[in-house]
């Protein structure tokens, strides 16, 4: 009893589990119990969820006849008449295609007797498929062989010749035409339902979008309207673009299929238009059919190659012009959740649930986005980073893997500077390291892991510390100013001095981290053209202090990571001044909540930054050191002490 009640008083999140587990286990259930819903009424959801991507997609018309002064009910029925009368057209085009291909699909039997006599020639004497049928011949008679049963002799019996059976159907007229009227009535039905849902929807917007805000959201307006208005634009959008993309694709594919002689040409158009809408293997289903025509249309191979090119060179064009211009990665989904979504979507609902994955995925990320107990839709399967960056930093300096690290710097180098990477990104993950050493959730190991892959990481960057420091000389001789870069509206550049003729020493404070720290300011003082050496934090223990090069620098900054190092950083100071009075002696003591409550007068320091750019600005500084102040106690004996007799003069 008494664990039980002291399990019952543990907080929740004593464990770190107990933040995660308790809420998943509810979420999942309604997952599945929603999953299970939707199954077992695809009949009626799936109509619904059609009717629901129209309304996405013409509510922008409606809205811009609105906005020429057309009452709604004309709008609406106008833009509803005008879309289903192009999908009706489509449709019958379609069709009719289809029916003029199977009735032309005898006459292609020839050529495909002849391609596949063709074949066998390839093979014929000693080629590969005669080898291949020998090879597979004599592996059954082997396998005949040992397998072999001796069979007793039986009375043979006359072989009986099949008896013709012919089936007599006893329906009475109403079930044939009920047989007959019931499959074709019902995409008409279906169709119907769509276009009534799509027409109340429209009309009723507005009625609509307040009572998603009052059942969803009324706490909340501001968060449930702008997840009202995204979904609205990503998915509109998406789809109009997407139809204006699959258009273009869709007409050069048909001008060229029919140059290339390929019968049916605006079917094979039309397919690939509407094709193109499920992700990734639609457009590979639009060339293979062409394709298939093309080898049983002519006796040669040319036009299924001159097909494959066409294909080809329009996915390209498609993929790498038309689709980043009109509307690029704005569906917010990551590659990954597009064909997790498709496979999902293809299981639930079938071709039909294929070709609308995308924009119902597309809306249940913008959900997660938006409302708190769907977050982790957005987390799931949202193209946006899921860390911040210096905790994906911190995660690969765990791991060991440099190399990577090394590669999302590079990226963020791309549009800022090195002393912007290490403040923001650097340093914070090294916090978060030294926050998980004094929880003691972090062993020896990891720490000197953690320091080793810090190290080599800014030593990978040494290449692009070179290139901005050849950067600052001409920026220095052509404006003598540092230019600001293009990049993120919450990251001001600082201005830092030049630091041309100054001498510096980094140390570590306390530990491994330190020594990371104190690497990564000494890279930033080099980019401004100072000499800077680096040592590790054991030349501060003991009397080690006298073999650092101190009479050769200016300044020697002191790296603590850890804020209750005070009096470590106070000894540091001393140690440094007494084994030379004139050295300059600053500390950089970075704090993850961004507070600077440390005077330097305090740890009888010259300066105490808290940032890499403070550290730069103060140890560039041409101001004097700062004389160290004899201790209370020692003033105080000094006070105290009996002055001796001056002696008496011969």
């Amino acid at each position: 009893m008494a664990a039980t009640d002291e399990a019952e008083k543990r907080p929740a999140n004593a464990s770190g589990a107990g933040d995660y587990v308790r809420p998943f286990v509810p979420t999942a259930v309604t997952m599945v119990g929603v999953v299970a819903i939707l199954y077992l009424g695809r009949e009626v959801f799936l109509p619904l969820a059609i009717a629901f991507l129209l309304t996405f997609a013409l509510a922008p018309i409606v809205s811009a006849l609105r906005k020429r002064s057309i009452p709604k009910v004309p709008a609406v029925v106008v833009t509803v008449t005008l879309a289903f009368l192009a999908i009706g057209l489509f449709s019958f085009v379609v069709a009719t295609q289809v029916s003029n291909l199977a009735q032309n699909i005898p006459t292609y039997q020839s050529n495909i007797l002849e391609k596949v006599r063709s074949l066998r020639e390839v093979g014929a004497n000693g080629g590969i498929i005669e080898r291949l049928s020998n090879a597979v011949e004599r592996v059954g008679a082997e396998l005949q062989r040992g397998t072999r049963v001796p069979e007793q002799a039986e009375p043979q019996e006359p072989a009986r010749e099949p008896l013709p059976v012919e089936i007599v159907s006893r329906q009475n007229p109403v079930e044939i035409l009920k047989n007959v009227i019931v499959p074709l009535a019902a995409p008409f039905a279906t169709a119907g339902l769509i276009i009534v849902v799509v027409i109340f929807m429209l009309l009723e917007r507005e009625d609509l979008r307040d009572r998603f805000i009052r059942l969803v959201g009324y706490r909340d307006l501001h968060r449930t309207t702008e997840a009202l208005q995204d979904a609205g634009k990503r998915v509109g959008r998406y789809l109009l673009m997407q139809l204006v993309v699959n258009t273009t694709y869709a007409i050069p594919i048909t001008i060229g299929l029919w140059l290339i002689g390929i019968p049916n040409a605006l079917l094979w158009g039309l397919l690939a238009l509407v094709l193109r809408f499920v992700p990734y293997i639609g457009p590979a289903i639009a060339m293979l059919l062409p394709m298939l025509l093309a080898l049983a249309v002519a006796p040669g191979w040319s036009m299924v190659l001159w097909t494959a090119g066409l294909f080809l060179v329009m996915e390209l064009i498609s993929n790498n012009i038309m689709e980043p211009w009109l509307y690029g990665s704005r569906t917010g989904l990551s590659s990954l959740a597009i064909i997790v979504a498709a496979i999902f979507w293809t299981w639930l609902w079938g071709p039909l649930g294929l070709v609308i994955s995308t924009p119902l995925t597309v809306c249940l990320v913008v959900l997660g986005r938006h409302v708190p107990q769907f977050a982790f839709l957005d987390v799931m399967l949202g193209n946006e980073p899921v860390l911040e960056p210096h905790a994906r930093l911190y995660q690969r300096l765990l791991a060991g893997d440099p190399d990577e690290a090394t590669d999302y710097a590079e990226e963020f180098l791309e549009e800022r500077y090195l002393v912007d990477y290490y403040d923001h990104i650097g340093i914070p993950a090294l916090l978060i390291g030294e926050t998980d050493r004094q929880r003691g959730v972090m062993t020896d190991e990891q720490r000197r892991q953690i320091a080793a892959s810090a190290l080599a990481l800014v030593e990978n960057l040494e290449d692009v510390a070179q290139e901005e420091e050849e950067e600052e000389e001409e920026a220095a001789e052509e404006a003598g100013k540092r230019s600001t870069p293009s990049g993120e509206d919450d990251i001001e550049t600082p201005d830092l001095p030049d630091g041309e003729g100054r001498s510096l020493l980094c140390l570590g404070g306390r530990g491994e981290l330190d020594d990371a720290a104190a690497a990564m300011l000494a890279q930033v003082l080099e980019v401004q053209g100072a000499e800077v050496a680096t040592a590790a934090h054991a030349v501060l223990e003991g009397r080690a202090v006298s073999s650092l090069p101190l009479a050769d620098v200016d300044t020697v900054i002191v790296a603590f990571l850890n804020t209750a190092s005070l009096a470590h950083a106070r000894h540091a100071v001393r140690r440094l001044k007494r084994a030379r009075p004139a050295l300059r002696v600053g500390i950089l003591m970075p704090r993850a909540d961004g507070e600077k409550s440390i005077e330097a007068a305090s740890i009888s320091a010259d300066f105490v930054a808290f940032s890499i750019a403070e550290a730069v600005k103060e140890g560039l500084d041409d101001k004097p050191a700062v004389k160290l102040k004899a201790t209370t106690a020692r003033l105080t004996r000094r006070k105290t002490r009996p002055k001796k007799p001056v002696a008496e003069t011969a």
